[in-house]
């Protein structure tokens, strides 16, 4: 299975100005290594068969000659591959010259795809020697003896994708010739280029083609003139840049002075899946209604084995460097906006919090606690309650209760073993049973408590539960699954380490920043279950449900993106090589699609909060799922990898 992938080449040949045959047995070499790769389409920059810097050179009639038979050549020598071609060079039709691409395999043109926007400012004189691809209206040439179409306005279709092509200038025009060809279809665009160095150019470069990918939903193949060019006025870095919805997957070493091949995979499952949820892509393309492209039809070729080259990020929600700092306070920023307006909104001066000593809770209080700041108002008025019970171990119960006091709020006790005691004894539950039954009653009693409290003092209670969580349903119903305003409601488990780590080291006393980081290495747990013989935790939410890096990873990829089982396993299994075996991964993928679907009730009624990532379980919002789906389709997929 290729899992909707395609791989692809942006290719930098070795060139010399006007040796047509020299730069065809150069842009061989590479169809050859590529193909030998399992690349599906290769593209090259723009003029790679003359060299882009030929000038007054393309007027003379022995340089088209020998592009064209350059071109011959190529198509000979490469008719046995399956793989896709697209070559730069100055083609003619009806007594005008066109900056222009061929796209070819199996010895055959499938089409030729002029240029569009020819620039003719500053260093760039292209309308001296071309003539637009505009005066072009979907006609035939014969080039290498064959007759074959040409247009700007053609779309390439193969079994695995449809790609379009432009050229340089294109893509640097305000309504690039890549945003048409993307609404009529292509997911996939190949731009052949001869962009030039300049200070600060090569940044702004990268910013057109991520935004031009991202807006266009598509992949975004670039391939520009480098070494070898004519330096008489300007210098080619050559540029290699893969791009797929924005993100940049692989890219060439800039001013590199032998020939390079960058090889990536676009996701064209994904890509399509992009664009059924953004109905706005949809109802963009309404305006080319009877507008149709020329539409060139390639076989089926050989299918390659998927070797994957690309890489995945094994945490999808926190990003490396020093933009896990912009991402913390960002979210921690927008959690802290929301509960604010909700605080103002409904007139309320005390926010009530449960704080156990864990992640969770901590972050809910961290922002209680900013909120207040920002409004002006005493933390006071925070409430925080610590509510031990039957499994609270000293490690929490101290965290809790030092950190309430360093940062200055009110804090309260309530213990919940007397009131759950009693009520084991009006059920009729054996209190040395420690089922569901026993769990849930404890975490039902807490939310009474907070609930209780907060009417006491006309107050709101703060939830605390995280996506990571609510995706997995280990939260109880109507107990720490409710609250009137959930702050951590879209924040995966793995990000709310990184968040809480943040905050500890960024504005916090010494004391806080202290009981902070024991936090953070404290093992996730409920504490439902009565500790060890040496106070130590005993019942760890990661041995009952799996790794959350896990399952951070499994909901990223399929609310995200909409992956299968299948898809989802294997990058699994590339990005978590060397820390989890398949056997692991196998069984907590499938203890998620399981809870996932079987647990969907309680995302059903789940509480206000603020979404502040790409996902959100909000039943309001991004994920509305009927509650007694079948999991048995993902499940019997997962089963059988």
């Amino acid at each position: 299975m290729k899992y909707g992938y395609v791989k692809v080449a942006a290719a930098i040949p070795g060139v010399k100005v006007a040796d047509c045959m020299y730069n065809a047995q150069e842009i061989e070499k590479q169809i050859v290594e590529a193909n030998e790769q399992g690349v599906e389409i290769i593209t090259f920059p723009e003029l790679a068969l003359t060299a882009y810097t030929c000038g007054d050179l393309f007027a003379q009639q022995l340089l088209l000659d020998e592009a064209e038979r350059g071109l011959m050549l190529i198509m000979d020598h490469t008719r046995q591959m399956d793989i896709i071609s697209i070559i730069g060079l100055p083609v003619c039709v009806h007594g005008m010259l066109l900056n222009a691409a061929a796209v070819i395999q199996h010895g055959k043109v499938l089409g030729v795809v002029p240029k569009y926007y020819l620039p003719n400012y500053k260093e760039f004189y292209e309308m001296r020697w071309f003539t637009s691809g505009d005066m072009i209206k979907q006609e035939n040439v014969r080039l290498c003896g064959q007759l074959v179409p040409v247009s700007f306005d053609m779309i390439f279709e193969t079994p695995d994708a449809v790609f379009g092509v432009e050229i340089c200038e294109d893509v640097w025009a305000p309504i690039p010739t890549s945003s048409m060809l993307t609404l009529k279809g292509a997911d996939l665009i190949f731009n052949l280029s001869s962009t030039d160095e300049c200070i600060g150019k090569h940044d702004y470069l990268c910013q057109l083609l991520s935004q031009q990918s991202a807006r266009s939903m598509c992949g975004y193949i670039f391939s520009s003139s480098g070494f070898g060019e004519s330096t008489t006025d300007v210098v080619f870095a050559g540029n290699a840049l893969i791009y797929e919805n924005g993100n940049l997957l692989a890219r060439s070493k800039r001013f590199e002075m032998d020939p390079q091949l960058v090889i990536s995979e676009i996701d064209i499952e994904m890509l399509r899946g992009e664009r059924r949820v953004n109905t706005t892509f949809a109802t963009s393309m309404r305006q080319f209604i009877g507008k149709e492209a020329l539409r060139v039809n390639i076989d089926r070729v050989a299918d390659t084995p998927l070797e994957l080259t690309r890489q995945y990020e094994p945490h999808p929600f926190v990003p490396n460097g020093p933009k896990l700092d912009e991402r913390c306070e960002e979210v921690f920023s927008i959690q802290v906006a929301g509960l604010a307006q909700r605080l103002l909104h409904t007139h309320t001066r005390t926010a009530v919090v449960g704080i156990s000593g864990g992640l969770d809770s901590t972050l809910a209080l961290l922002v209680c606690v900013k909120t207040f700041d920002k409004l002006h108002r005493d933390r006071k008025d925070i409430v925080g309650i610590t509510m031990p019970g039957f499994g609270t171990t000293d490690r929490t119960y101290n965290n809790a209760l030092t950190l309430m006091r360093a940062l200055g709020v009110t804090v309260r006790e309530i213990s919940i073993k007397d009131a759950c005691i009693q009520h084991f004894k009006d059920i009729g539950h054996d209190v040395n049973n420690h089922d569901v039954t026993y769990e849930n009653s404890q975490a039902r009693e807490r939310t009474q408590i907070l609930m209780d409290v907060a009417n006491q003092l006309n107050g709101m209670v703060i939830g605390t539960g995280d996506l990571s969580e609510l995706a997995l349903g280990w939260a109880t119903y109507n107990g720490d699954h409710m609250s009137m305003y959930g702050v951590n409601g879209s924040v995966p488990k793995t990000l709310v380490k990184h968040l809480v780590k943040w905050v500890a080291l960024h504005d916090m006393d010494e004391v806080s920043k202290d009981t902070l980081l024991d936090i953070v290495d404290t093992p996730i747990s409920p504490e439902l279950i009565p500790a060890d013989e040496q106070g130590n935790i005993k019942q760890i939410t990661e041995d009952l449900v799996g790794p959350y890096e896990l399952h951070d990873f499994f909901i990223y990829y399929f609310m995200r993106f909409g992956f299968s089982p299948a898809k989802i396993f294997l990058l699994a299994q590339r990005s978590f090589a060397g820390v989890y075996d398949d056997d692991t991964i196998k069984k907590w993928l499938k203890t998620f699609c399981r809870r996932f679907f079987n647990q969907q009730f309680k995302r059903s009624c789940l509480p206000d909060g603020p979404k502040v990532g790409s996902i959100s379980l909000s039943p309001r919002g991004d994920w509305r799922m009927p509650s007694d789906a079948s999991s048995t389709s993902w499940l019997k997929e997962a089963e059988g990898l």
